[in-house]
């Protein structure tokens, strides 16, 4: 693809906490190159701790990479870009003294959005997620899924390119979760946003994606891209085919070895912590 088609570049990322020789240090991510298109949808993938959500920050400008750099556009990230992207976490972050559209006119306001156009934007985004009839309602009024919709309207009022979203279903059912992603890929079928997806479920990445970066085990960086060649919006149908059960099963073939080092890793970690303490 043409450099004007790419909404996102990664190059040579890498990112680490802590000093290196201390105890709290964590090489995170190692020398991390991808390119992510306008209007796709790129599902990240791999074991616990393996650098998804370092990287959607370091994406986001909320984390500065230790090394390697990130251009949206042609600008380098060294900061957030509240003009170009917008977050959903999975914890939805609403105000809960707040009512839904003013929870969505609070994330224009940040923006810097002028007063007489929050009003209007809030009500097409809360439309498009299928919340309009819920605009007074309170976050407590609300079922899980239906506050996840909130946030993901609060996103869509900014109008920027790009959305990053840090696993924004995990905390709901299966059942709530696909019919989440259904939703989400009629959103992106008739908007066109760039949206960058953490997730730790296959059927989702499957069902969800264009295409699923596959991460290894820590410190991690990327061990495959997997296209999904399947139009949005996608349909239920699709969850039950042959196609998306080969493709769930390719992404489980390559992530066993890694979720495997990961454990390792792990068990490795808690028996030095174990010596340090008896020392």
């Amino acid at each position: 693809m043409a450099g004007n088609d790419l909404a996102i570049r990664v190059r040579n990322v890498s990112h680490q906490f802590g000093e290196e020789g201390s105890t709290q240090f964590v090489r995170a991510m190692l020398e991390t190159s991808l390119d992510i298109h306008r209007g796709e949808l790129l599902c990240l993938i791999g074991p616990s701790g393996c650098g998804k959500s370092t990287l959607l920050n370091v994406i986001g400008g909320l984390l500065t990479p230790t090394s390697g750099q990130v251009l949206v556009g042609d600008t380098e990230v060294s900061g957030p870009l509240p003009q170009e992207i917008a977050y959903v976490f999975q914890e939805n972050a609403l105000f809960p003294w707040s009512t839904v559209i003013e929870n969505v006119n609070l994330g224009m306001m940040f923006q810097g959005v002028p007063k007489v156009e929050r009003e209007p934007r809030a009500r097409k985004s809360l439309a498009a997620v299928g919340l309009s009839d819920f605009a007074n309602h309170y976050p407590g009024q609300l079922s899980g899924g239906m506050r996840q919709r909130a946030a993901l309207a609060r996103a869509l009022s900014l109008e920027t390119g790009i959305i990053l979203m840090d696993e924004p279903f995990g905390a709901l059912d299966e059942q709530t979760r696909m019919v989440l992603g259904e939703d989400l890929s009629v959103l992106l079928s008739r908007t066109g946003k760039t949206i960058v997806f953490v997730t730790h479920s296959l059927g989702e990445a499957v069902f969800l994606a264009d295409r699923v970066a596959v991460f290894s085990a820590r410190p991690g960086t990327i061990k495959e891209v997997i296209k999904i060649d399947e139009p949005h919006p996608r349909k239920p149908g699709f969850m039950t085919s042959e196609k998306f059960t080969d493709l769930r099963n390719t992404l489980f073939a390559l992530l066993h070895e890694e979720i495997r080092k990961a454990m390792e890793q792990s068990a490795a970690s808690e028996r030095a912590a174990g010596r340090d303490g008896h020392s």
